[in-house]
């Protein structure tokens, strides 16, 4: 058996062995990376069903949505831009910048389209705002995982 394979044996089964595969060092635990993706799916589904059943019209609709898109995609880019800058690979100042001003600008708009959003009722806007929260910290979560993962098995 190889260094990253271990068979652990059940008391009562000695029959079915159970293959433990051993997580490379940095890695991240299979219950953690389960825990990242389940906030990233509830907190994205949360929002979009929310979104779905409001009584608003389309375009605001469509404007929470979009909201939501570029919230997402920059939370993930400002955190690959501040993950490479970290680990010494070349990042442009003004990426590494437009990143920064992008999730700055999605978390305003969410800010500003809640506190001006006259036809939902303050509890809809906490909800929006936490689903939005919890979506871009997961979605952070997510690609820091998927990161680790992929910098602890090119060790090897």
């Amino acid at each position: 058996m190889s260094n990253d394979q271990e068979v652990l044996l059940d008391k009562g089964k000695q029959n079915n062995p159970k293959v433990k595969i051993e997580r490379k060092e940095g890695e991240p635990t299979p219950a953690f990376k389960g825990a990242s993706w389940a906030a990233l799916l509830v907190g994205v589904t949360a929002y979009l069903i929310g979104l779905y059943n409001a009584s608003m019209q389309l375009n605001e609709k469509g404007y929470y949505f979009a909201v939501l898109v570029f919230g997402l995609y920059s939370a993930v880019s400002l955190q690959k831009a501040v993950r490479d800058k970290d680990e010494g690979i070349p990042v442009t100042n003004i990426y590494y910048g437009i990143s920064w001003f992008a999730l700055i600008v999605a978390i305003a708009l969410m800010g500003i389209g809640l506190f001006n959003a006259g036809s939902i009722d303050l509890s809809e806007k906490g909800f929006y705002g936490m689903a939005f929260v919890l979506s871009l910290f997961a979605a952070i979560t997510v690609q820091k995982n998927i990161r680790d993962t992929q910098v602890a098995r090119e060790r090897d």
